[in-house]
């Protein structure tokens, strides 16, 4: 049985649904240069400069599903699935358009404000991320992104200007998305575009310490200016299981899991695991601490934590010819059916992986993504039927209750992804929809925006009513 407050709802993201790019006094973002096509990736990992696109490439991401002129529709929409929380993030570029000015950009402040208090006029709890693979192009210009130590200040002074406005407003807060993925796609998540002849491990790391360092300010800023606030870390999870009982493999998914959970390790424990630190020696890398660091991290511990969960993945030793899924490496699973996009589906995952992170931290956890991208078709009548994505839903859902009931497990919340269609990041796609509710959009970027309820949408809504004991 879950608790009577267990926040139910959705995960959005400014990035990928927001649009108005060019609107309201905002900036220029990395996510406004991630590109539709075969050059997304290469972008993504900080491998092409963006800038030396052809002109006339498409960026799916500065429209999205213009959410920024159609939030109040949407939240109504969200509102009629009796959510009670629905996850947000605020775009950097929005507050402040550059990254670097003194003073915010008060239009910017105003429209989130105005979207909190929609929530909050339906009963949905806002649960907002600071950073969701989101830069200001302007620091990456000139910074080069998390590489420069410059930006854990400027980013300090962004989180305290929305504390201090959306105090009382906001009572759950994440400070980076999935921040593991940082190392993977740098680009997208760092802003870092890589040099010719850089020591790239040695910039991944440098500016892994800048963010893990800034996201314990915002943690520290958070408790200073928002009492009774919760603010929480937020993880890609999903483990990796060894490809067979060979003991090299059990240690390459050791390896593979403690790679993610370093990040988490850092801010729930407040300092880097000996692990890390020998592999950073085997790298000739140290850690750049300055100043006061290693006091930040040590008294700044996140309240809780977050993390998506979309699959599993399997590690095995010396392997050649592992393919690329979503991001993250994989050796095949043979006991797993793949979704269309190639992630495994494994919802008993889902119990394993949050019981190992239950297990690693003691701490209550928040799933703040989980869903199902499929290509939805509307029949003829324009009726959806996405059985499919009840159907994944519902069996995770069930090894949710099952890892609650059975195993102990704090759970806060659930908040699917995404509730609503809005643009992959990991493709640039439309037609990889999640959502319980349809949004007229192609690839291209062809479509009305008109908005269309799923079948799930009616699901959904009973699960929510119910405190999720009707799944059927």
């Amino acid at each position: 049985m879950f608790r009577e407050d267990f926040l139910w709802g959705g995960a959005l993201a400014a990035n990928q649904c927001e649009g108005g790019w060019n609107e309201g006094g905002r900036g220029l973002a990395n996510s406004d240069m991630l590109p539709f096509g075969d050059q997304r990736m290469d972008v993504m990992r900080g491998d092409l400069d963006p800038r030396a696109l052809a002109p006339d490439s498409f960026y799916p991401a500065r429209k999205g599903i213009d959410f920024y002129h159609r939030y109040k529709q949407d939240i109504e929409l969200f509102a009629q699935m009796g959510f009670k929380c629905l996850r947000l993030s605020i775009a950097w570029s929005r507050i402040f358009p550059k990254g670097d000015e003194a003073e915010p950009n008060e239009e910017g402040l105003a429209f989130y404000e105005d979207v909190f208090r929609t929530c909050r006029a339906h009963d949905i709890e806002p649960l907002v991320t600071l950073n969701h693979y989101d830069v200001p192009m302007h620091l990456v210009d000139a910074y080069g992104g998390w590489r420069d130590r410059r930006l854990v200040d400027l980013f300090e002074r962004y989180s305290r200007t929305v504390f201090e406005r959306y105090r009382g407003l906001v009572n759950y807060w994440l400070t980076f998305n999935e921040i593991n993925i940082m190392t993977q796609a740098c680009f997208m998540a760092a802003g870092i575009i890589f040099e010719q002849g850089e020591n790239r491990y040695a910039t991944v790391h440098t500016a892994v310490h800048h963010v893990l360092v800034a996201s314990a300010r915002a943690v520290g800023a958070c408790h200073e200016l928002c009492p009774g606030a919760k603010i929480g870390c937020m993880l890609n999870a999903g483990v990796f299981y060894p490809a067979t009982c060979d003991p090299d493999d059990v240690l390459a998914a050791q390896a593979e899991n403690r790679s993610h959970y370093m990040f988490t390790d850092v801010q729930v424990r407040g300092a880097y695991p000996s692990y890390v630190l020998k592999e950073y020696a085997r790298h000739g890398f140290e850690v750049p601490y300055r100043d006061d660091d290693r006091e930040v991290l040590a008294a700044n511990l996140v309240d809780f934590v977050s993390f998506s969960y979309y699959s599993t993945r399997v590690a095995k030793a010396h392997a050649e010819g592992q393919f690329d899924s979503n991001l993250l490496r994989s050796a095949p699973n043979p006991y797993l059916k793949q979704e269309p996009w190639g992630r495994f589906i494994d919802p008993k995952g889902l119990r394993v992986t949050m019981n190992e992170i239950w297990d690693r931290y003691q701490k209550p956890l928040f799933i703040v993504e989980n869903g199902l991208g499929a290509p939805d078709v509307p029949e003829d009548s324009g009726e959806i039927e996405d059985d499919y994505r009840v159907e994944y839903l519902r069996t995770h859902i069930e090894a949710m209750r099952e890892t609650v009931e059975l195993d102990g497990v704090e759970l806060m919340g659930y908040t699917c992804w995404g509730p609503i269609d809005l643009v992959s990041v990991a493709t640039g796609q439309m037609r990889k929809r999640y959502g319980f509710i349809y949004v007229d959009r192609d690839d291209s970027g062809a479509g009305s925006f008109e908005r269309r309820k799923k079948k799930s949408f009616e699901w959904y809504r009973r699960v929510i009513a119910s405190n999720g004991e009707d799944l059927a």
